[in-house]
């Protein structure tokens, strides 16, 4: 199944060109690869098991020849020493032999030969006739006679044959085969007495050779140097004794041969076999050791096994893979040609979709693509515009059409004359729209062309370009306009003549847009823009800064004259009523004029100094003009100076905390003092709050001011007596921070006082600004036991509704209000109902700026609670402010006491 469906994929590969068809032929390599390795490397295991095997038998021989070399040469020296007996007891003749060589004596001295040496097996002695005269195994000596054997024969009549022979033979004592080994005994003059062997049955030999079998199918024979069979295992009787030098050359070749090793078809068994032959060293005798070539091979063969399992395996696994390879590759290859065709259609739906004419030209100037939009861009056949259609022949039949004007060849060669590089234009159409026409030359000579209606986008790009230097509300020209405008008349400006820069502030337009609303506040601005743009000359400039400010910048200024008829027109304008929406309004300005050269020549110089002259007009009263002056400059500048210097104050510790107590008025009795900062300035003196802390306010130092003036208090009042209560103004810009209430209760944690005896100042315009967060700030603060107190009540924007919605603990009566309450139509009335209306909210009042006896005794009989001012004390430093308590502490227990007197004495 596997196979079809590879070969299915392979042929759809093939059929495929490009990287797919590389890879089935690798894959197919590699596979081959792997067989010829396998087949190579299995060759290579077959040759190495073979030489294992015959080294192996080369060892086994090796071993068995040493071994049995050195048992008959240790039988050869017992040869050699019966031998060596023979002659040294005198023995000269056959008789001889046989007597003294047949006795019990002789068979003890074999008998204790063999012991020492108990491998080497039984020794007989036979004499001249062949007849076994004594034996090492037995005593008498059996009764055989071996003169028909073929070795005793040799011994007997070939006096030239070797003194040792090897013989296999039946023995006539045990009946089975014996390898006899053998040595003649001969006389002083060489004549034959005897025979001296030993007889070996081949059991023993194969008894050793199965305990080095070299296992299944291997044999371990032992032979003579002429081919004979001594011993073999596994042992065959029927071989036994057989001569194997008669078979082919190569069989002979191994008894021709001290060492062989090879392999022979066996003529035992007819099997292939892997031989190795190694003759003894000082015996006619060879050991030989084979084994079959299946044999051999067994371990072969179950490596081969595993190798072909493991090349089988791999060959599969990698078909397998590359099939997966192929399938996935195959299907992604049908998808990409999918997703191209997917492609290819939305490219076409992009194309004719753009918002842009698109053309495509080859080398050759011939259309290869063009979209719809191009088409109905300028109302064109697409029966003539369509590819293979030349460059030329479009622009013809677009001017046949109406949209082209100009020369065909003409436009023709001046596009294709720029063709090579990128270039852009903007063509007017005869039906009034502008076309951005895009070309973009292309690796192979053709170019794309982009055509683009911009018409929509050149009115809003001339719409926000009026914009950035024209206000939107007025369309007046702008800030940004009205300085380019200054900058290019300032450097215009000719000998004798001025320029006058009039900075126009609408007085009290706030209160328009609060009281009526942004739109009739619009419509006014607009109105006094037509305005002011009638009042102007021919030369002259009007533009809206921002807000409720405006600028009219005036050229060519020859005489002062000039420039008040200008603002005496302006006036008159801003003046008049406007109809705005349904309602009348009437308004004005504050003017400030800065001239150039005289009042400056840079940009930001003149403005600067026409700003300041309105402010100065402002601070005037407002509805009136100012020119500018050098003075107004040194404001500022005092002004800056004055606030470096107050944070320097600030950072080095050169401000200072007064008190000023208040009195009460029914006891006369201390009850608190006001916590009032003031400032001795190294140079200046001391310095006015009312100049400083107007300018902390407007910096945000009367943050810092204030925690610190808190702070401060607050540690001085711990060590005042208990029932004097500790007063400190809070700032408007301090409740903006919303963190005030923490910073108070810090403060009097940090100082022990407790939260009853303090109480905090605030005025109307804290309310003012943002009266739900300040009432839920006092709350906070009530919440903790501090009191509070309104400051200057009555000279603001006073509410009642202030005093319905918090309950305040005092209410301060501005001084204003005592300087004349002594008057005939002084404030005693005014005050009389801000103390009645006190406490019917049970709230206590104190008058500030006391400064005569009879201020103090109106308010007494007014029914104001306290008073403060210079009448009593002005305010003091922390120690002098101890001293007066002790001082008025005195003055007071002396008045009791005199008063006492004077009752007593009454």
């Amino acid at each position: 199944m596997m196979t079809r469906i590879g070969s299915r994929l392979f042929d759809q590969a093939f059929a495929r060109s490009g990287p797919i068809r590389w890879l089935v032929v690798g894959g197919t390599l590699l596979i081959a690869a792997i067989a010829v390795g396998a087949t190579l490397m299995a060759q290579n295991f077959r040759e190495r098991a073979l030489r294992n095997s015959g080294r192996e038998l080369e060892n086994t021989v090796l071993l068995l020849a040493h071994h049995f070399d050195q048992q008959l040469q240790d039988f050869a020296v017992i040869q050699k020493d019966f031998v060596d007996h023979v002659r040294t007891t005198g023995i000269t003749t056959a008789e001889d032999y046989r007597k003294r060589l047949s006795g019990q004596d002789i068979h003890r001295m074999l008998r204790a030969k063999i012991e020492a040496l108990p491998y080497i097996g039984g020794v007989n002695v036979i004499d001249v006739d062949g007849n076994v005269i004594n034996s090492s195994t037995a005593w008498p000596a059996p009764k055989v006679n071996v003169a028909d054997r073929a070795y005793f024969r040799t011994f007997k009549y070939d006096p030239y044959s070797p003194d040792i022979l090897i013989e296999p033979l039946h023995s006539r004592i045990s009946g089975a085969w014996t390898i006899l080994i053998v040595r003649r005994i001969v006389g002083p003059n060489g004549e034959f007495m005897g025979v001296v062997g030993r007889g070996i049955e081949p059991a023993n030999f194969e008894k050793f050779f199965a305990s080095v079998l070299l296992g299944e199918g291997a044999t371990i024979s032992m032979l003579h140097r002429d081919g004979t069979l001594l011993a073999r295992y596994p042992h065959s009787g029927e071989m036994m004794g057989r001569n194997f030098k008669t078979g082919p050359f190569e069989q002979q070749r191994v008894f021709g041969l001290d060492h062989f090793a090879g392999h022979l078809t066996s003529p035992v068994d007819g099997e292939d076999r892997l031989i190795s032959a190694r003759a003894l060293p000082h015996f006619p005798i060879l050991m030989m050791a084979t084994t079959t070539r299946a044999a051999a091979l067994t371990d072969w063969r179950e490596q081969i096994g595993i190798l072909i399992s493991v090349a089988g395996a791999s060959a599969l696994a990698i078909a397998g893979v590359l099939i997966a390879i192929v399938r996935k590759l195959l299907e992604q290859h049908r998808a990409s040609r999918e997703l191209l065709t997917l492609e290819k259609q939305r490219l076409d739906r992009a194309v004719n979709n753009m918002t842009q004419g698109l053309l495509l030209f080859d080398a050759e100037r011939r259309l290869v693509v063009c979209n719809q939009r191009y088409i109905e861009m300028y109302g064109l056949s697409a029966d003539v515009v369509k590819p293979g259609s030349s460059f030329h022949d479009i622009i013809a039949h677009r001017r046949a059409t109406g949209s082209f004007t100009g020369d065909v060849d003409d436009y023709v060669a001046r596009v294709l004359r720029d063709i090579h590089v990128r270039n852009s234009m903007v063509v007017d159409t005869a039906d009034g729209r502008s076309i951005h026409i895009l070309n973009e030359p292309l690796a192979d000579g053709g170019w794309v062309a982009t055509h683009e209606d911009i018409t929509e986008r050149r009115r809003i790009e001339e719409r926000i370009t009026h914009l950035a230097h024209y206000d939107a509300l007025t369309d007046l020209p702008n800030r940004t306009m009205f300085h380019e405008h200054l900058r290019s008349e300032l450097a215009a400006v000719a000998g004798g003549e001025q320029l006058a820069v009039h900075y126009i502030d609408i007085d009290e337009f706030k209160g328009v847009n609060d009281a009526l609303g942004h739109l009739v506040g619009d419509d006014l601005l607009k109105s006094i823009a037509q305005s002011l743009r009638r009042c102007i000359g021919p030369a002259d400039f009007v533009a809206r800064l921002g807000g409720d400010e405006f600028a009219i910048v005036q050229s060519a200024v020859t005489s002062p004259d000039q420039v008040n008829e200008l603002v005496a027109r302006v006036f008159e304008a801003i003046r008049m009523p406007f109809d705005c929406m349904g309602h009348h309004l009437t308004t004005d300005a504050s003017i400030g004029i800065a001239l150039a050269p005289e009042h400056g020549t840079a940009l930001d110089q003149i403005l600067k100094n026409a700003d300041m002259a309105m402010y100065a007009a402002k601070s005037a009263g407002r509805r009136t003009y100012r020119f500018f002056e050098p003075e107004m400059d040194a404001k500022v500048h005092e002004r800056r100076q004055l606030e470096i210097d107050l944070r320097h104050a600030i950072a080095h510790g050169g401000l200072e905390v007064y008190y000023q107590p208040c009195l009460g008025l029914k006891d006369e009795r201390i009850t608190g003092c006001e916590a009032l900062v003031r400032w001795c300035h190294p140079e200046r003196g001391m310095v006015s709050p009312a100049e400083f802390i107007p300018i902390a306010e407007d910096t945000g130092l009367i943050n810092e001011i204030g925690e610190w003036v808190l702070a401060t208090a607050c540690r001085d009042a711990a060590s005042w007596p208990d029932g004097i209560r500790l007063a400190v103004n809070v700032s408007p810009v301090q409740f903006k921070s919303g963190t005030l209430a923490l910073k108070i209760m810090s403060a009097l944690a940090a100082s022990n006082l407790p939260a009853s005896r303090l109480e905090l100042e605030i005025t109307e315009a804290v309310l003012i600004r943002d009266d739900d967060a300040a009432l839920a700030i006092l709350h906070q603060l009530r919440a903790i036991g501090v009191r509070i107190a309104l400051d200057d009540f009555g000279t603001g924007y006073s509410s009642l509704s202030y005093l319905h919605r918090f309950p305040f603990d005092k209410i301060k009566i501005d001084r204003c209000f005592v300087n004349d309450i002594a008057g005939p139509d002084g404030s005693a009335s005014i005050v009389q109902a801000v103390v009645n209306l006190a406490a019917a909210r049970r709230m206590t009042t104190t008058a500030e700026g006391v400064e005569t006896e009879e201020q103090q005794r109106l308010l007494r009989a007014l029914g104001c609670s306290e008073m403060q001012g210079y009448l009593f004390s002005a305010a003091k430093p922390a120690d002098k402010v101890l001293e007066l308590f002790a001082l008025h502490r005195s003055r007071l227990a002396e008045r009791e006491g005199s008063d006492s007197r004077r009752r007593e004495a009454g």
